[in-house]
């Protein structure tokens, strides 16, 4: 025995033999059950209510057994947010805004950072199901690295000369890509200018060869195969941290011009106070004019003049309601949104602290450790502000309304009304307001989004404290009280993306380019973003011609344009066997396989999708109807072992177009021969094929969906506006 733990709630022992074997055992030495994980057991540890026992494996998995019969289950990564929170909030409303009205944001700009991207794709990499749509800015993809949108310039070996062969691909533009059910392949179509850099790893000199146009791309990413627990759980924590702090920004800009607007009104109405002073020749502020009248004093013709004509009593309340209307909206989104919001990223940083401690498994997706305590600091300076923030606002507010207060019953005295009903007002919040409010503003300044720096007083005694506590376990950083909340909140949001670009980082160095297959040719005089063409890839499990064994097969469907090749037009390329073609060819093989399909005269192909692993489906226009007329269509199911694939040839230096070489064996397609579905309407991109349903979405050009059952004999279909 090398583990023994009692149950914390029966009279049961747990125990961990030399050769990793579960027992467990009553007092009395009676044994209720044995277990044997197969892997090494390292730790084991009872739930506190006695029902279940954690087992610890070597390699990082945690199963749990149930006290009463030792069924277990492998456990995921919990995220325990959600034990500990209630839902995290949303982006706050702008007061006044109707539902579906955005342009009351301050900031409409659709930006968001490389980090968040990666993290949503990893997210959907890792196959677990995730509600990433609650990032709403999902679509606005950035830039990371060489996945995704802004893939630009890419270097890679040839797979067929070793490393003696190196080439360049610039001014990449995506079109396309998807990812294998295996997670260690992402097939990419894109466009951009291909060139040899040298025949010698060391020679960095451009060749003069190139290739402009349409490429297909294998990128080795069996990285996120290999770890894709530690990518789940980083990627898990770190989108919802980036969605917090754009609800933190949105709601502090959403604050700050709350607050803005309502304290242009106050300075808009007071400041003629200043003007009536100078105009009647006098030298006080109005702060003296204010404490005058508040000490009983006769009171000055430019306060009476201010008072009764300037402001008046309708205007005071405008004023009064905008201010403090102001700060009970800021309270609210404060406690609704932006404290929940920075509690749970506190929550959240820890969490990723805590796996940042555990180096062997973390360090080497470049979880730094070193960068994530201090993002977590930060995330404890931002919530100390908050809470500075809320009180100082509170007290605002407070003394803004007693102020008011006090200027209500002056007018009405001036003007000789009553004055018994109104609200009591305290003469030392009148004065405290009038020296460090009147023409001064604390909440805006720390609201205030600028580079400058605004350095908040801070007494002695609570720098000391702050200083005294870092001993304790306090903030290292005892600097933070000075800094406003805008600031901190930029320290965060900074210190979190450096955070996060070490595991960026590493995790692009591990992405690598396996192979490349130029496809066709765009000429420099055309502009490639104006091509509009449809194009699919799709995985599916197949044994190769020969063998009874299953392997993962790529297949990459696109309309070839009838201006890239003479004799090749109005046709459909199909590649197969390109993410094992480098491997074979290494022992002298060529997996790689094409087809070429001729869509029946009269029509043009809109788009297409792979059906199971035998068909391909067709979304065809005719186009030899008239103007007048709502057009038709068809969808084409063609099987693929109907198709003339052949095996193309690979240069062993500058990849060329090949496709040209199979203008002999273009497959003809006529409607007459093969599966086909009549559209009463024409149709538009995209189509959408369920392969385990059986059916397909068509959408007609009249803003209809058409919902197709593929394997039935009959025509049924499904159709609403």
């Amino acid at each position: 025995i090398k583990i023994a733990e009692w149950n914390p709630e029966k009279d049961l022992l747990a125990m961990v033999t030399e050769d990793s074997k579960l027992l467990l055992h009553r007092f009395n030495w009676q044994r209720l059950w044995t277990t044997s994980p197969g892997k090494c057991i390292t730790s084991i540890c009872w739930r506190p209510d006695g029902k279940a026992i954690a087992v610890g494996l070597e390699d990082g998995t945690i199963s749990l057994h149930d006290v009463e019969d030792g069924n277990n289950g492998s456990s995921t990564y919990e995220d325990r947010t959600t034990r500990f929170f209630p839902p995290a909030p949303r982006v706050p409303r702008t007061p006044g805004l109707v539902p579906g009205d955005s342009s009351g944001f301050m900031d409409e700009r659709k930006v968001v950072s490389p980090s968040l991207n990666i993290w949503m794709f990893v997210n959907c990499l890792s196959l677990f199901v995730l509600d990433i749509m609650m990032l709403y800015h999902v679509a606005f993809i950035t830039q990371y690295a060489i996945m995704f949108q802004n893939i630009r310039d890419i270097d890679f070996c040839s797979p067929l000369v070793g490393n003696h062969a190196s080439f360049h691909l610039k001014d990449a533009s995506i079109c396309k890509m998807a990812l294998s059910s295996d997670i260690s392949h992402v097939t990419v179509l894109c466009s951009g200018v291909l060139i040899e850099t040298g025949t010698e790893a060391s020679d960095n000199q451009l060749s003069g060869s190139h290739l402009d146009g349409f490429h297909c791309l294998v990128l080795d990413s069996t990285m996120f195969q290999k770890r894709k627990n530690e990518l789940h759980q980083v990627a898990q924590q770190a989108s919802n941290v980036e969605h917090l702090i754009e609800v933190i920004r949105k709601s502090m800009c959403i604050m700050s011009k709350q607050w803005s607007d309502a304290m242009h009104v106050y300075h808009e109405k007071f400041n003629a106070l200043s003007s009536l002073i100078i105009d009647h020749g006098l030298d006080s502020s109005p702060q003296e004019e204010f404490l005058s009248l508040l000490g009983g004093a006769r009171t000055s013709p430019p306060v009476h003049q201010f008072l009764v004509n300037s402001l008046g009593e309708a205007g005071l309340k405008r004023v009064a309601k905008a201010v403090c209307g102001a700060g009970k909206e800021l309270q609210t989104i404060v406690l609704d949104h932006l404290q929940p919001a920075a509690e749970i990223i506190g929550f959240r940083m820890g969490e990723l602290r805590g796996l940042s401690k555990w180096r062997a498994r973390f360090r080497g997706i470049g979880l730094e450790e070193s960068l994530i305590d201090n993002a977590t600091e930060k995330a404890g300076m931002l919530l100390v502000q908050i809470e500075r923030f809320i009180r100082i606002l509170s007290s605002v507010v407070q003394q803004f309304s007693n102020f008011f207060n006090w200027l209500l019953k002056c007018v009405k005295v001036l003007m000789s009304e009553p004055s018994d009903q109104l609200l009591p007002f305290s003469s030392e919040l009148v004065i405290l307001f009038l020296k460090f409010l009147y023409d001064q503003d604390p909440v805006g300044t720390l609201l205030q989004d600028t580079h400058l720096d605004h350095n908040i007083e801070v007494d002695l005694e609570t720098k000391q404290r702050v200083t005294e506590l870092a001993y304790f376990g306090g903030f290292s950083d005892s600097e933070y009280l000075k800094r406003t909340l805008a600031k901190e909140f930029q320290q965060l949001e900074s210190c979190f993306k450096e955070a996060l670009e070490m595991p960026l980082a590493t995790v692009s160095r591990r992405i690598l380019c396996k192979d490349m297959l130029p496809l066709f040719p765009v000429s420099s005089s055309q502009n490639f973003k104006s091509f509009c063409f449809p194009v699919s890839v799709s995985y599916y499990q197949e044994a190769p011609h020969g063998t009874t064994h299953q392997r993962l097969t790529d297949y990459t469907s696109f309309m070839v344009p009838d201006e890239t090749f003479p004799n090749i037009t109005n046709c459909i390329g199909i590649a197969r066997g390109l993410i094992h073609d480098e491997d074979n060819l290494k022992i002298g093989h060529n997996s790689l396989e094409v087809a070429l399909l001729r869509i029946p005269d009269g029509y043009s192909c809109v788009d297409l999708s792979l059906y199971k692993e035998e068909q391909i489906v067709l979304l065809l226009n005719d186009i030899n109807m008239g103007s007048e007329s709502s057009g038709n269509a068809c969808m084409m199911m063609v099987q693929t072992e109907d198709l003339a694939f052949v095996s193309i040839s690979r240069s062993s230096v500058l990849p060329s177009w090949n496709l040209h070489e199979l203008q002999d064996f273009i497959t003809c397609l006529q409607l007459e021969n093969e599966k086909v579905r009549e559209i009463p309407h024409s149709v538009v991109a995209p189509l959408a094929v369920s392969a385990s349903r059986g059916v397909a979405c068509v959408f007609a050009a009249r803003k209809r969906a058409l919902v197709y059952i593929l394997e039935e004999d009959e025509d049924e279909v499904t159709e609403s506006e």
